[in-house]
């Protein structure tokens, strides 16, 4: 199928941007964006799926919880098809008469200082967003501005991480960045290990605090060129293999591993973060996004990563008692979906003072919840 993005570009006479002027426009651009913590400010959906006329404002860190079906997992196929077609030139709207102007279609803003933008996706279904146009808030478009975000939505990275993939021996040469299963976790750990040595001992020194069962982490590279993650045990050195270890244990150290990137996308979506992580550990889990989506609070100098995460777990929820602006609840009632923000509840502070946020998600209180006959 082809994929094809719409546009307008200044003339193609007009000079174009010296390399100088694109480097300060880009410095500027991302003190900008280090400012803000954001890249996408909001998305509209209009008649895709479930999500018939639906509108939710990011922050820097979002939590979407919700029955299945609400939208959650919508919203993050909707930013992964927005870099997709980000990747192809912008070109001429067609007119073939495929997107009727009463389709599906999403749209997105951005933060400063691309805060000028605005991208919709146009779908020819409700399954199949195939255009992509990017105009001006007012004016022309401008090259340089299109170029500084699009460089942006290249980087956005989504991980559903599969602790099988995560187990088995990774190719060496695969370790720039963790994969999307983070099939190539033990890659990556060596190769930072090898390259970043400082940053690495910061990472081992977290992993031996969250989980104290394991005192090391260690590689055994094998002569097909791939690399086995192995760690050992603090009572009795033994070497455990990535085989042996559990679901929860895997997936803590890609969280780990993610938050101690020292160069990390500037939107990070993760499903389920949650999933096979026992709720004793999920603080944990919270305080590694964080380091994301805060850096300064660790000391970090780096910019923010944008964190989009949905969770179905009430033990993760009550940790953000005291940031309901990170809370987006995804609502449905019959085949029709929206979006809220837990802190615009005029009720919000009579309820914090009635229970835990988990109990009251499960209860039903704060919606986010299955439909009941």
């Amino acid at each position: 199928m082809s994929h094809r993005n719409a546009g307008s570009w200044p003339g193609g006479g007009q000079a174009r941007e010296t390399t100088a002027g694109r480097l300060r426009a880009r410095l500027a651009s991302d003190t900008a964006v280090a400012q803000t913590g954001r890249v996408i400010a909001s998305v509209v959906f209009r008649n895709f799926k479930a999500l018939r006329d639906a509108r939710v404002a990011l922050a820097p860190f979002n939590l979407l919880i919700g029955p299945n079906g609400s939208g959650k997992t919508s919203l993050i196929e909707a930013v992964l098809r927005l870099c997709a077609l980000a990747r192809l030139p912008l070109g001429i709207p067609p007119a073939d008469g495929r997107h009727r102007a009463d389709g599906p279609e999403i749209e997105f803003n951005f933060t400063a200082p691309y805060d000028g933008l605005e991208a919709t996706l146009r779908c020819v279904s409700e399954n199949v967003c195939d255009l992509l146009q990017v105009v001006p808030r007012a004016g022309a478009l401008r090259e340089e501005d299109w170029t500084g975000l699009r460089s942006r939505l290249l980087r956005v990275r989504s991980y559903l991480l599969d602790h099988y993939a995560m187990a088995a021996p990774a190719m060496l040469a695969n370790g720039t960045e963790l994969a999307g299963n983070g099939g190539n976790l033990a890659a990556v750990l060596a190769a930072r290990a090898r390259a970043q040595p400082a940053v690495f001992a910061q990472f081992r020194a977290e992993v031996t605090r969250v989980l104290p069962e394991y005192d090391d982490l260690r590689f055994a590279e094998r002569t097909d060129g791939t690399v086995e993650l192995r760690v050992r045990l603090a009572d009795g050195g033994e070497i455990v293999t990535a085989q042996n270890l559990s679901q929860g244990t895997l997936y803590t150290l890609a969280m780990l591993a993610l938050a101690f990137d020292p160069a990390p996308p500037p939107v990070v979506c993760i499903e389920e973060i949650d999933r096979g992580i026992h709720p004793r550990l999920l603080r944990e889990v919270r305080d590694a996004l964080y380091r994301l989506s805060h850096p300064q609070a660790t000391g970090l100098t780096r910019a923010p990563v944008q964190v989009i995460a949905t969770t179905q777990s009430p033990y993760l929820l009550d940790l953000f008692r005291d940031h309901p602006e990170e809370i987006i609840i995804a609502e449905k009632h019959g085949r029709a979906a929206t979006f809220s923000r837990l802190s615009d509840r005029a009720d919000l502070a009579e309820l914090l003072t009635e229970g835990s946020l988990g109990d009251m998600w499960f209860a039903g209180i704060l919606g986010g919840v299955p439909e009941e006959k």
